[in-house]
């Protein structure tokens, strides 16, 4: 979630060619339009089963994750936010696609420069991003955390698979595996947060004033806005990305 410089919405959406998507009558064409689709449903879980729940879509995800080019442990720890926020906030409507857009953008999935996911959704190495020095298109965020989440005393840092300034962290990371942490660095963790966060700047993400506000919240760029999008809705569609 890193802040760049404010862009303004076109009043046309343009759609962004998407690398790796491959060209081909055979591949199902992305759907236009915000917000993006929401993807294979998920199946009923137990949110609140013991430890890590979200193994509970290890079916779900494993059917997809390599069709979509998602690692498994990430997908479903997209979906599990997402059937969280269902019951949490169902006026929200979060997708899990949305999450997913987002974290390819930010992260790779947590695979950002060699990192990996392990089985139980922690990124090793861990990922964090350049500081934020007001350098040309970069926010300016002097240190809040003493460099505890990102190793830097003197700038903010984005941290983790779904990109937190340490500060945002601070006020909206959850536990979501059931470990007793709150990481920024767990992937389960991260995308839950992402959720709640996202839902609380944007309220109705099914709508596309929604939407849009929750993702010029996230980073204020039409941009990268555009690029989620695009992303969201090649995953709605089985494509990837």
């Amino acid at each position: 979630m890193l802040p760049k410089k404010t862009g303004v919405l076109a009043a046309a959406l343009v759609v962004l060619t998407l690398a790796g998507c491959g060209i081909g009558a055979d591949l199902p064409p992305i759907p236009e339009g915000i917000p993006p689709g929401p993807g294979t449903p998920l199946p009923v879980i137990d949110v609140d089963g013991p430890g890590r729940t979200a193994l509970q879509l290890r079916g779900w995800a494993g059917e997809q994750a390599g069709v979509l080019g998602i690692p498994s442990v990430a997908l479903e720890a997209y979906g599990y936010a997402a059937a969280v926020m269902a019951r949490s906030r169902p006026d929200c409507g979060i997708a899990w696609t949305t999450l997913a857009g987002i974290a390819s953008v930010e992260s790779k999935h947590g695979t950002h420069r060699g990192s990996d996911v392990d089985d139980h959704g922690t990124v090793v190495p861990a990922i964090v991003g350049i500081p934020l020095d007001g350098s040309p298109g970069v926010a300016l965020i002097r240190d809040t955390d003493g460099g505890t989440l990102d190793g830097d005393q003197v700038y903010d840092r984005a941290v983790g698979p779904l990109q937190f300034i340490p500060e945002t962290w601070k006020r909206w990371g959850v536990d979501a595996n059931g470990d007793g942490v709150i990481d920024p660095q767990n992937i389960d963790d991260a995308a839950l947060t992402a959720a709640r966060y996202l839902c609380a700047s944007g309220g109705d993400l099914t709508s596309e004033r929604g939407w849009q506000s929750a993702l010029m919240t996230y980073n204020q760029s039409t941009h990268y806005l555009l690029t989620v999008r695009d992303r969201a809705a090649a995953y709605s569609v089985g494509r990837r990305v």
